[in-house]
């Protein structure tokens, strides 16, 4: 399955550029937490300080599995508190939510 997903940035060019040179290779534990969660691709695109994430999954993904795993995994909470100070949550996301889902409204 494919999923994509929406968040922003802050709207600071130093934060943006430290926020991609980490993107350029992220913790190994954060990788293999990914992978494991049965995902077997990710891309992240960046327009201004809009974000656009591809997420590519095999049959044993699940999103409730994934939250639990993500829960009790220390390495992917210290990983999500370090981030979130570039990040910024979309207008309509609720208190808590980072990445938000995104409808797919045409396919070819």
């Amino acid at each position: 399955m494919r999923y994509c997903f929406a968040l922003d940035l802050i709207d600071d060019p130093a934060l943006i550029a430290e926020y991609e040179q980490l993107h350029k290779q992220i913790w190994p534990e954060i990788e293999t937490s990914i992978r494991e969660q049965g995902i077997t691709d990710m891309q992240i695109y960046r327009i201004g300080t809009r974000l656009f994430m591809i997420m590519e999954t095999d049959e044993t993904f699940s999103f409730e599995a994934k939250a639990a795993a993500d829960a009790a995994n220390p390495k992917v909470q210290e990983w999500e508190k370090f981030v979130w100070k570039y990040q910024h949550a979309l207008p309509m996301a609720k208190p808590g939510e980072k990445w938000l889902l995104m409808d797919r409204i045409f396919k070819l």
